[in-house]
């Protein structure tokens, strides 16, 4: 299923298989991603900030894909990073919704059309060592058409 899932991601979003972004685990809310630092180096030969952020942003739609079908669709509103140290090897980033959030998510976005969730995530290293601090804001929406 994540294979599949990749394929599907790369295919919507190109950029992220030319910048090495691939799930790596998945079940009902959460998702872990992972980003490679080859190809993503910058002129200091740590992992170029725009990797790390895309890392941390994708994960917002691979959970509304995820947990809430088709039928939905997840818009980055706001997304804030914090560094905390050089990224010198991949790095991955787990993130999580718990049922209680995403009963309530999908209470809202049938009631209203659309709601808000926010994910906040751990940039690591290979070491476990954050080399980032992440929080994205989403819209969701309903499909209509």
């Amino acid at each position: 299923m994540v294979n599949q899932l990749n394929q599907m991601i790369h295919g919507l979003i190109p950029f992220t298989q030319r910048n090495g972004y691939s799930v790596v685990e998945l079940r009902r809310g959460y998702v872990k991603s992972r980003i490679t630092l080859e190809g993503n180096g910058n002129h200091m030969g740590t992992m170029y900030a725009g990797a790390l952020f895309l890392l941390a942003e994708i994960p917002g739609g691979v959970l509304c894909m995820n947990d809430f079908g088709q039928d939905y669709i997840p818009i980055l509103r706001d997304m804030r990073m914090e560094f905390k140290a050089p990224a010198r090897s991949d790095i991955t980033l787990e993130v999580t919704l718990t049922e209680e959030q995403i009963a309530r998510l999908k209470d809202e976005v049938t009631a209203q059309g659309k709601t808000h969730f926010q994910l906040t995530g751990e940039l690591k290293d290979s070491d476990g060592q954050v080399v980032a601090l992440s929080t994205a804001t989403y819209q969701m929406r309903k499909r209509t058409t």
